[in-house]
């Protein structure tokens, strides 16, 4: 939240929606002031307060700029529903999910969350060196340091804070991850207000409920953004630059979950949490997932399906949009995945940072499309395609859960190691069992 750290990621902004900021750029550099990080999140030691006060003027100064691309990604709803010329209609009869489907969705977003855990921050070349050390690629299981030279784990270290928690040799249960906060907090959410719930409603239960250092990205400027007095959904705007990353697609799950067959409404739903924190690319994400998930959870589609649903209620000429026909259809032309991932980083690493949501929705329906349905290849595919590792295969393991149909139906090496209960900051489910979950979700499902 350094202003100063700011700046950089608006700056990769501005030029990947067109707009021109060679002269902000310019007084920055000139000043003294720094790139923003490339993979930790703030920079050391904090800028001088002459330089900290410039990054806050060139912040509002980039936010003045009007982008080329607005009129393709518009943000309101009723723009976004009249950009989708095929968006979906109501359901022609009331579908409903059963406990078994949503106990595979909580089981396989946990599994998948799970294994991109120790290798999130890693490059591309790091994860496949790991894996393929250790036997495990194309990877079909946990990492592991079993069989891997200290040289190795030296030159490409596990993420800290997960290594000690994600490894075959150390797995027990589900341990924290915003990943799967997120859904227990829109479960919260939907037993509080309902279907009808606000964005402001979503903002006093984030106040009451989530620990500010649980949050990270548009969450936390979000976050900071209410605390001092902005009403959303100018949080997501004011000096957010992290608004078009990754973080409302994977708050999404719960609301397709709960909207079997109904991808339209599963998708409004995801739109009214999106906007607490983000804008446009930010908001399809959620969408997307939500209507894909919705489909899902309907029982009468097939993995193909579930992404063509999505699409639908994503502006067809938006970024976003293309990131996903871009990451299906290099999935469909390529025999092997890891020439997928190749071409998918060609097209994204110059220019994007790890946890935006477009190189990520590409990967995640690459992967999708790819794996066919099949779970352990789902969410092995999201993961070994790098970048955000932890979410993507989070994503990607929901989706197949639902799929798949039953906690049985998955394979016992994924769900075993979870020992049927998660970790998490978010009071009153701490240690809460993934059945129990699945009963709560369903009680939302079922309600009007």
């Amino acid at each position: 939240m350094q202003p100063e750290d700011l700046v950089g990621h608006e700056l990769r902004q501005a030029a990947q929606d067109g707009r021109d900021a060679r002269e902000i750029e310019e007084r920055w550099y000139a000043a003294g002031g720094a790139p923003a990080p490339d993979r930790a999140g703030a920079s050391e030691p904090p800028a001088p307060p002459r330089l900290r006060e410039l990054a806050g003027q060139l912040l509002d100064e980039l936010a003045l700029l009007e982008s080329p691309l607005a009129a393709d990604e518009p943000t309101g709803p009723a723009e976004i529903m009249a950009a989708c010329p095929h968006w979906p209609g109501p359901p022609e009869a009331a579908a409903t999910v059963g406990r078994d489907r949503l106990h595979a969705a909580w089981l396989g977003r946990a599994a998948g969350c799970l294994l991109g855990k120790p290798v999130e921050k890693l490059p591309l070349t790091g994860i496949r060196a790991l894996a393929r050390a250790a036997g495990n690629w194309p990877l079909a299981t946990w990492f592991t340091e079993h069989g891997v030279s200290p040289e190795l784990l030296a030159a490409h270290p596990w993420n800290r804070r997960s290594a000690p928690t994600s490894l075959a040799e150390n797995i027990d249960g589900m341990p924290e991850d915003d990943d799967l906060n997120y859904p227990l907090l829109t479960l919260l959410l939907l037993q509080r207000h309902g279907r009808a719930f606000t964005t402001a409603d979503l903002a006093r239960l984030w106040l009451d409920e989530l620990p500010a250092g649980r949050t990270f990205t548009a969450e936390r400027i979000a976050y900071g953004n209410l605390l001092a007095g902005v009403e959303p959904p100018e949080t997501a705007r004011f000096r957010n630059p992290f608004r078009e990353w990754i973080g409302a697609q994977i708050r999404a799950d719960v609301h397709g979950w709960t909207h079997p067959g109904d991808p339209a409404g599963a998708a409004a739903q995801a739109h009214r949490d999106a906007v607490l924190t983000h804008t446009a690319n930010g908001v399809y994400g959620a969408m997307f997932t939500a209507a894909a998930l919705a489909v899902a959870a309907g029982g009468e589609s097939d993995v193909h399906g579930c992404l063509a649903a999505g699409l639908r209620v994503v502006p067809p000429h938006s970024r976003y949009a293309r990131a996903v026909r871009l990451g299906i259809e290099t999935a469909r032309t390529e025999g092997e995945f890891d020439a997928v991932v190749d071409r998918l980083h060609a097209a994204y690493d110059s220019t994007h940072h790890w946890v935006h949501v477009l190189p990520n929705a590409a990967l995640l329906a690459a992967a999708l499309t790819h794996a066919d349905g099949d779970f352990t290849r789902s969410i092995g595919c999201a993961v070994s395609g790098g970048w955000d590792t932890d979410s993507n295969g989070a994503t990607a393991g929901s989706l197949a859960g639902l799929l798949a149909g039953t906690p049985t139906a998955l394979p016992d090496q994924w769900t075993a190691p979870l020992k049927n209960r998660l970790a998490t900051s978010v009071p009153g489910f701490d240690r809460t069992r993934f059945d129990t979950l699945a009963a709560l979700t369903h009680q939302e499902a079922l309600r009007p």
